[in-house]
């Protein structure tokens, strides 16, 4: 189990530091919209990112 929640953190951190290597400039306009979304819309956008990965997350655990 422990090591199942160490690959996903792996995982996401490769995923992040692929996108800052390859695109730094991208992320950089990408924060600013972000920060120029109000509160909630970003809160928003969190929640529904987490709710995608739960879905996948379970979508591949059933199958």
């Amino acid at each position: 189990m422990i090591e199942t929640v160490i690959q996903g953190i792996a995982l996401v951190l490769i995923i992040e530091g692929l996108a800052y290597a390859l695109a730094p400039s991208l992320i950089e306009r990408m924060l600013e919209a972000m920060r120029s979304m109000p509160i909630d819309m970003r809160r928003m956008v969190g929640l529904s990112a987490l709710a995608a990965g739960v879905a996948m997350m379970w979508i591949v655990h059933a199958f």
